[in-house]
């Protein structure tokens, strides 16, 4: 079993992430698959707000699961534990991507000069 179907099989995993681990793993590249135009004919502005949103909710997800775990109305500490984990990843993805279409924008800029 690969990681990526190790991670599939959890619940809630954004898709996004999904296809960015998928077209790493196939040497695409994350920064395509998680930014890519949706099929549906939507424009990069809308897939890259969707992405955003996307790590946001993650991020609120685990602050609340953190949140009911220190006040004790949180059942089974393992989901604050994940939904944690799962914003850090889905944060480094984010933050890789970012870091990579700075570096391509800086190399295209000095190509002009």
């Amino acid at each position: 079993m690969s990681g990526i179907d190790a991670i599939s099989g959890l619940s809630g995993v954004p898709s996004s992430a999904l296809a960015a681990l998928q077209a790493a793993q196939s040497g695409q590249g994350a920064a395509g698959a998680a930014f890519a135009a949706p099929t549906t004919g939507g424009s990069f502005a809308t897939a890259l707000t969707s992405a955003v949103d996307a790590v946001q909710g993650t991020q609120e997800t685990a602050n609340t699961l953190a949140v009911q775990a220190v006040t004790g109305n949180l059942d089974d500490i393992a989901d604050a534990t994940i939904a944690a984990t799962r914003a850090q990843v889905t944060m480094e993805l984010a933050s890789t991507v970012r870091n990579k279409a700075v570096d391509a924008f800086n190399q295209i800029m000095n190509m002009q000069a």
